[in-house]
């Protein structure tokens, strides 16, 4: 049986619509091992993110370098600090996920990072399962 061409291009249109109708979220990592420029870009990129998919869950997994921008008084190149960024985005239900390892190999003290900041243990570890786990996709900026 063959479907008239009005009749048939409803039910594809029906059927690529589903994902978004049964609520599926888009899930994104947002890695940054690259110290500030790279999370000032990140910021920057969840922030339209958000924009365009306010309901996208959305984890900044931190280690090496990346952690910088969530150190106390971090601030961009041109002299802004990432504190609000980091807290508006917080607010919007972004989890910042920072590297156990990074700061002890670093000697950075828990209290240093941004109340905003949630340790795990490793953060390529964490960044691996939530993608493997959790059906993260993984972007880095």
């Amino acid at each position: 049986m063959t479907l008239p061409k009005p009749l048939l291009l409803a039910v594809l249109l029906s059927a690529a619509a589903l994902p978004a109708l049964a609520g599926d979220v888009v899930k994104a990592i947002y890695h940054l091992n690259d110290g500030r420029p790279q999370a000032q870009r990140a910021l920057v990129n969840i922030r339209n993110h958000l924009e365009a998919d306010p309901l996208a869950e959305i984890a900044v997994v931190a280690n090496g370098t990346g952690v910088d921008f969530l150190l106390e008084g971090a601030e961009t190149a041109d002299g802004s600090p990432f504190a609000p960024s980091v807290d508006e985005l917080g607010r919007r239900g972004v989890r910042f996920l920072v590297c156990t390892n990074t700061l002890t190999l670093r000697k950075i003290a828990r209290e240093k990072l941004s109340p905003r900041a949630t340790l795990v243990p490793s953060g390529v570890a964490e960044a691996a399962r939530l993608q493997a786990q959790e059906g993260f996709v993984y972007l880095r900026p």
